[in-house]
């Protein structure tokens, strides 16, 4: 089954809605509930953090400790993956289930069980302990799904996203077919819509479109796609349509879908 990117320029303008670390307003973030939620709600695609275990597993957590999202204290880093698992990772959430910490192999094979396209946004975390180890790890794991050179009729695709140049820069020239996204949290390099070599696409966050609405189309005039993050409101909706963004990163893909089947943007 194909899957066609929407073009900026295009009258058939329908943006990619992706479920931030899953449907995360409904369930702890970064659990299996979270992402299969987001897939039956309809989710183009998953977006997931990823960093590295003591015995060098990658785990789906978003900050360097466990404390805000589980019943544990300590770095990732520091822990291996059998210590992980013994944690509750929506022991914070309003959650009833034992959320376990979801391995970005699991993440995988749940994006392929899915049985539709789905598109998978994977961001290294930096700094990190092992360095270049978090895009190794990732690189290794795109090869074993058959996702390091995808095709176009591909139901399964995944991108690369990082604050950090460097990792963008690994995976391009490891994978120079998997698009990568060079997420942007202040507008410096955005004042121009340039972004550092390795870069394919355009990651700010909504705060920065706020202030500087017109980075979109400098990325655009770039040749660059536009994902923004984290999209959770209609009126920062409203801006991230108004400038045709390709991506919609958001906590609440529900909402975000419903929105844009109400506006005729999706059938």
């Amino acid at each position: 089954m194909s899957h066609t990117w929407p073009d900026a320029a295009d009258d058939d303008y329908a943006p990619l809605v992706f479920a931030h670390r899953g449907s995360s307003v409904k369930h702890a973030e970064h659990t299996l509930e979270a992402y299969l939620h987001a897939i039956e709600e309809g989710a183009d695609g998953l977006e997931c953090d990823v960093r590295l275990t003591r015995d060098r597993q990658l785990v789906c957590v978003h900050d360097s400790k466990v404390d805000r999202t589980s019943d544990g204290k300590g770095r990732v880093s520091l822990y291996t993956l059998e210590e992980l698992n013994r944690l509750n990772f929506s022991a914070k959430h309003l959650d009833s289930a034992n959320g376990r910490v979801l391995t970005l192999e699991h993440l995988l094979s749940v994006a392929v069980d899915a049985g539709r396209p789905i598109q998978l946004l994977i961001e290294t975390k930096h700094p990190s302990r092992y360095g270049a180890e978090v895009e190794d790890g990732v690189i290794a794991l795109l090869r074993r799904f058959g996702l390091a050179q995808p095709k176009p009729d591909d139901a399964v695709r995944a991108s690369v996203m990082s604050f950090s140049p460097t990792a963008i820069r690994r995976i391009r020239h490891t994978l120079p077919d998997v698009p990568t996204v060079m997420l942007i949290e202040i507008a410096l390099t955005g004042r121009t819509g340039w972004l550092p070599f390795g870069s394919t696409i355009g990651g700010p966050g909504i705060r920065v479109l706020r202030s500087f609405p017109d980075l979109a189309n400098r990325l655009h005039k770039r040749g660059h796609r536009v994902f923004v993050w984290t999209v959770n409101t209609l009126e920062d909706l409203q801006l991230v349509l108004g400038l045709r963004a390709e991506g919609i990163i958001t906590d609440r893909p529900g909402f975000v879908l419903e929105e844009l089947h109400r506006r005729g943007l999706r059938r």
